[in-house]
């Protein structure tokens, strides 16, 4: 018995989390013709439109029904946040308390997207006198 770690291949490291942002198809249209006539078999190419980094899902307004965090599942958005050694201290404190005192065990992101899901609800319901543009406003 060999006391080697086995690790997966390349193949499984690096394959596509999501659809290819390609339009071009890889294998031609075929086109149904009858017998006398003759259609070159050609690939559809993408019409472009010059920008790059195209959003491929469609932008929607959530509403007030579907306004709760997505939980515990893949997220294909990514976002980066400084913290504060103190913010992350007490990040890490909020998921340590939900955790001992509540039972919920709920990792930082987790807690980041309802925190987020909660301060936008709020926001859309008071607007100027919610407690985030209270506190961007340093009141």
């Amino acid at each position: 018995m060999s006391r080697r770690a086995s690790l997966p291949g390349a193949d499984e490291l690096f394959r596509p989390t999501s659809p290819s942002l390609s339009a071009v198809r890889d294998t031609p249209v075929e086109l149904n013709v009858t017998p006398t006539q003759t259609v070159p078999m050609t690939p559809i190419a993408p019409v472009s439109s010059g920008r790059k980094g195209v959003r491929t899902t469609s932008r929607r307004r959530a509403v007030a029904v579907d306004r709760s965090p997505s939980g515990r599942e893949r997220h294909e958005e990514k976002i980066t946040v400084y913290l504060s050694p103190e913010e992350l201290f007490d990040l890490d404190q909020a998921r340590l308390l939900l955790r001992g005192d509540l039972g919920l065990a709920a990792d930082r992101g987790r807690i980041v997207r309802e925190s987020i899901a909660v301060l936008i609800a709020d926001l859309e319901a008071k607007g100027e006198q919610s407690i985030l543009a209270r506190r961007l406003r340093g009141q």
